[in-house]
């Protein structure tokens, strides 16, 4: 396991952008499959989007496809989801996930989670 820590939350109006960072000091973080997850109060973990070991392929729920951007930095150890034309909806804590074998978009095939960043879009 890696220990993970987000960053870039907070609060902003509808039609903004906010970048979310995720960074582990852990020397082996282009070995994970890296995962943006996101959760609302009495909800499931919804999968957000997801990016392979070398960055080389990403994928994206529906309903963020064309808003958002995965990306990684394995030098910085760092995975990014740039959130753009937020929406009200969009509102939610947003948790970045680890997995060694490979990247999913189901959050039980992640081992390793941090301890979330909310993000708040107000209309």
């Amino acid at each position: 396991q890696v220990q993970l820590v987000e960053s870039g939350g907070g609060l902003v109006q509808a039609g903004g952008s906010l970048r979310l960072s995720c960074t582990t000091s852990g020397r082996t973080f282009s070995t994970y499959g890296m995962g943006w997850f996101r959760q609302t109060p009495g909800k499931e973990r919804e999968f957000v989007s997801s990016i392979t070991r070398s960055g080389g392929s990403t994928s994206y729920a529906d309903s963020v496809k064309g808003r958002f951007t995965i990306s990684r930095d394995n030098a910085r150890n760092t995975v990014y989801l740039q959130m753009n034309s937020l929406k009200p909806e969009d509102t939610a804590v947003y948790y970045c996930a680890a997995a060694y074998s490979g990247t999913y978009s189901q959050a039980e095939l992640y081992e390793s989670w941090g301890q979330g960043t909310q993000v708040t879009v107000s209309s």
